[in-house]
């Protein structure tokens, strides 16, 4: 008899799920609270799909490299179906300066390197239908799940066998071989299991960003801005980033990026008028939001509590439960603004069906899948919170009155901007090997640790600023200041709160 799998959460990490486990043969069971796709119209989706589950419904989304080989791989007919839906695939070449593409030859890797961008609603919706096409997969909406269904055993391990919940109102109770958990960032199951006393160590601490989308629509007979022709449409200017979304049907989004200390910026930015402004004086943003160009389609979106979150369900060999897998937001969490975690949800779920079909023994299961995830992400989570500890401390230190970087800082500082940039910009082959660590193709630090990659990024280095001038890119926008003043913000409030004695302390 084919094994029973309940999944909890019916997001991208429920829905990678049923795609991973659905060609093994095993009946998928996915537990969703909030209702159906009612339309099929991706506009009319985009304004009226109610997703309680799901808190950045509406933020930017992409998926990088590393899910779409996934797709491709396992489902190539949902690429053609998300093709269909105006779902846009982003290029190596894309990615290419004008100098660089003068000089561009493509290679067979180039099509590992091909991202998908939408609106997450327009993604979501063509998942979910092509999974409930899936004869062994049932979405069963409207599923509140309340609690697991646990016992501990002799050995102080414990066990999950199903769980209790609502449908429609009414109490159910389901057992299963294995649950599950893709219930994300506002799932409580996980925790259940750490009040009841499972052994699940986490660690967590801040990203250190809030950030924000909204959404604007082509005006007819206009394409979109020329990414050569115009300054980059991604930048960082240290009290914000920035970045465009193409999305499907003629819609795009912008997503601001703002330091958990800019406290000014951050109480302003959900006001539609100072964003737009905002996106009006960034020289990579004017081409997309001025209003020749283009016409605003929604409110703000703001997205806080970001936490990088790392749980360990296996400690010294000895799992701290059987019967139950987590993956997703649930177990793992990193920066957004790097586009991760619906990758780490594919690959979670891949990781997982090739436990499940290695070994029946649900001790063994456990161990096995925590060390595939271990090996396989962990290093992706490191690095990423080694990245976001440097952008807090360099945030703060901006607005600290009378800061100065040590000599240290400034060396470290000019390889990444005028080594490591520059030479990304200037070759075409570091970019390609850069760019594999991104999408998760290998480990993130790999390129730059190759002896051939790291000599030709110190050539560029200690060329220096005048022989590499043409590779830098134009200023993405004005200095904190005069952004403040030109937004009539108080620009000095956030520094006068770093000089007090606790902030300093801090």
């Amino acid at each position: 008899m084919a094994e029973k799998i309940l999944v909890i959460g019916a997001g991208i990490g429920g829905l990678c799920t049923a795609l991973m486990l659905a060609p093994s043969g095993r009946e998928v069971i996915l537990l969703e609270r909030d209702g159906p796709v009612e339309t099929g119209n991706p506009d009319e989706l985009f304004l009226s799909w109610k997703r309680t589950g799901v808190g950045h419904l509406r933020q930017s989304h992409a998926f990088l490299a590393r899910l779409r080989n996934i797709m491709k791989a396992e489902h190539p007919a949902l690429l053609d179906q998300l093709a269909e839906l105006g779902v846009r695939e982003l290029t190596f070449e894309n990615m290419l300066t004008e100098h660089q593409l003068a000089a561009y030859k493509p290679e067979p890797a180039d099509e590992e390197l091909i991202i998908l961008t939408s609106r997450r609603t327009t993604l979501e919706m063509a998942m979910r239908r092509y999974a409930e096409s899936l004869e062994n997969v049932t979405i069963r909406s409207g599923f509140l799940v309340r609690r697991l269904i646990t016992s501990k055993g002799a050995d102080g391990v414990f066990d999950v066998t199903g769980v209790e919940g609502e449908e429609n109102g009414a109490p159910v109770r389901l057992t299963a071989d294995a649950v599950v958990d893709a219930s994300g960032k506002s799932g409580f199951t996980i925790e259940q299991l750490i009040d009841e006393g499972a052994s699940i160590k986490e660690e967590s601490e801040s990203s250190g960003i809030l950030y924000f989308t909204r959404h604007y629509r082509l005006r007819d007979g206009q394409d979109e801005p020329d990414r050569r022709s115009n300054p980059p449409a991604t930048g960082d200017l240290g009290y914000l980033k920035f970045g465009v979304f193409p999305g499907d049907g003629g819609n795009f989004s912008i997503t601001i990026a703002i330091p958990e200390v800019e406290m000014e910026m951050r109480k302003s930015i959900l006001n539609p008028d100072i964003f737009h402004q905002i996106t009006l004086m960034l020289p990579g943003l004017y081409p997309w939001t001025n209003e020749t160009r283009s016409e605003s389609t929604s409110k703000v979106f703001g997205m806080g509590d970001l936490q990088s979150r790392w749980r360990d369900m296996v400690t010294d060999g000895r799992p701290a439960v059987r019967g139950y897998f987590a993956l997703g937001d649930t177990l793992i969490r990193t920066n957004p603004l790097y586009g991760r975690g619906c990758s780490f949800a594919a690959v979670s779920a891949q990781r997982l069906r090739e436990t499940l079909d290695e070994t029946a023994d649900p001790a063994a299961r456990a161990v096995a899948y925590y060390n595939r995830i271990l090996e396989e992400l962990r290093p992706f989570y490191l690095t990423q919170r080694r990245q976001d500890r440097s952008a807090i401390k360099r945030a703060k230190q901006a607005l600290t009155p009378g800061y100065r970087k040590s000599l240290r800082s400034r060396i470290l500082e000019s390889f990444i901007d005028d080594g490591v940039r520059i030479a990304v910009r200037s070759d075409i082959r570091l970019l390609r090997e850069a760019m594999r660590g991104f999408h998760m193709l290998e480990h993130p630090d790999k390129w730059l640790g190759k002896p051939r990659n790291l000599a030709k990024v110190l050539y560029y280095w200690s060329r220096g600023k005048k022989s590499n001038a043409a590779a830098y890119p134009p200023n993405p926008g004005p200095e904190r200041t005069q952004m403040m003043q030109a937004l009539k913000l108080d620009y000095q409030a956030d520094i006068d709160r770093m000089a007090e004695p606790e902030a300093a302390a801090a």
